[in-house]
């Protein structure tokens, strides 16, 4: 069985969904979807069109990619990388094309095709397990943990990278843990958790990417609907259903470029700066790429001068084998185990700094010895306590108080400072390491002071 779709779109159907629907009859084996479009780039900016796919019963899969040309396949045992494999049940499915990106100019013209292939079958019906997450978790308690909260496979846009050779990388780097969030999929979250070892946890999550902005949800396991827009609250619930679900909400890079030059990449929900999110990517890739990280910084302190408790977050958003050595900003985390649950317990309780090769410690003490770190609050005077090593000759010390730079100096390779502060002083303290070129080298999320 075959059908054919094919239209034209102009630079107003951009950041659309349009519906392609077909049956899909009894005994059938595997769905073949070939979707081509044309031209690829106008004014020497690509086009961006993906094909998110549903069965009956829900998502199939997307291929959030580039290309002119995509060509997906569906079946009991396989599926293309960012679709889901299983039974071909009978009854309507969709073909969703995704504009992310139309220039203006010349139209773009589209030609979809499907074919549905019969079950080769004797016309026994077989059974499907249902998919299981792997139990296996590193066996360590109480630490620090070093890791990413942002990476990509070819189940999206990082080429033809598998989530093995993803593992593989971090674990050449000596990450303690890796979350794997592909574009609008939940494709390779099976094997992801399949794959954690003694020496790494593999854990999961999805980045919604909307056309006005893109979030991670760490801990999801199933798709979530990214076909929101802003103003109408729909992120706010999305938000708010993960941290119910125990679920973490980042906002991802919220001041990067963005149209044409990356699609939907800077943060545009109103209703969501920050509303009900608690956590926000401030350090995506390296420090001086495309993000515009400096300006999330200030975004950030702007947020936590309001009043408001956010954590502070880095994702590397790798998306090829050579990312981690431009050293980008990793987590790392004060967990209570080396767990997905126990970090994304510390993630939201702000347990972290953010680093690209230094070691910190930050905490405030009192007179009793009673001792806080990042994240905690304290009520009463203390001494702030920040030490640090593995710097670079020419890295700066910078103490930032409520925004502002209350002190700095030269690093060192190593070291350790003090200093007294009482509530009535400060809301908050942050720690940052520059290098000699300004670069953030590390920060520290806040100790908080409040007046009793």
């Amino acid at each position: 069985m075959h059908y054919h779709f094919e239209g034209g779109l102009e630079a107003r159907d951009c950041k659309r969904h349009i519906p392609h629907r077909f049956l899909v009859p009894a005994n059938s084996g595997q769905v073949d979807i070939h979707f081509h479009f044309e031209p690829l780039r106008a004014q020497e900016i690509t086009n961006l069109l993906a094909l998110t796919v549903f069965d009956p019963g829900g998502f199939r899969g997307a291929g959030h990619r580039d290309g002119g040309s995509h060509r997906v396949y569906i079946s009991a045992a396989e599926a293309t990388p960012g679709y889901l494999p299983g039974p071909v049940p009978a009854g309507e499915w969709t073909a969703q094309i995704d504009t992310h990106m139309i220039m203006p100019g010349e139209a773009v013209r589209y030609w979809l095709d499907v074919t549905i292939t019969e079950s080769a079958s004797t016309g026994m019906q077989t059974t499907f397990p249902p998919r299981v997450r792997s139990l296996k978790t590193p066996q360590r308690g109480a630490g620090w943990y070093r890791g990413d909260l942002h990476s990509h496979t070819h189940h999206s846009d990082a080429g033809e990278r598998t989530v093995a050779e993803l593992i593989q990388m971090a674990r050449d780097y000596q990450l303690d843990f890796i979350f794997l969030t592909d574009h609008n999929t939940t494709a390779g979250l099976g094997e992801m958790d399949a794959s954690a070892t003694d020496d790494l946890l593999t854990a999961g999550g999805i980045e919604l990417t909307t056309f006005w902005g893109h979030a991670l949800c760490l801990g999801a396991r199933e798709w979530i609907d990214w076909r929101v827009r802003p103003g109408t609250g729909d992120m706010a619930r999305i938000a708010a259903t993960a941290y119910a679900n125990d679920q973490v909400f980042i906002i991802a890079h919220p001041q990067s470029v963005s149209e044409p030059a990356c699609t939907g990449c800077n943060w545009r929900f109103g209703e969501v700066m920050p509303s009900v999110a608690q956590l926000v990517e401030i350090w995506n890739g390296p420090w001086e790429g495309d993000s515009n990280n400096e300006l999330a910084l200030a975004l950030w302190y702007d947020w936590l001068n309001q009043g408001l408790r956010m954590v502070g977050t880095a994702g590397t958003d790798t998306h090829g084998s050579n990312d981690y050595a431009a050293k980008p900003g990793f987590n790392v985390v004060y967990a209570e185990a080396l767990s997905e649950a126990a970090l994304l317990k510390a993630l939201k309780a702000g347990h972290l700094y953010l680093s690209a090769g230094p070691q910190v410690t930050f905490q405030a003490r009192d007179e009793s010895g009673q001792s806080w770190i990042m994240g905690d609050t304290v009520t009463r005077p203390v001494t702030f306590i920040v030490t640090w090593t593995d710097c670079a000759a020419d890295a700066q010390m910078r103490l930032i108080v409520n925004g502002r730079l209350l002190n700095e100096w030269m690093a060192g390779a190593q070291g350790e400072y003090e200093w007294n502060m009482t509530p009535d002083q400060a809301d908050w303290v942050v720690v940052e390491i520059r290098g000699g070129n300004g670069a953030l080298l590390a920060i520290t999320n806040p100790i908080f002071l409040q007046r009793v």
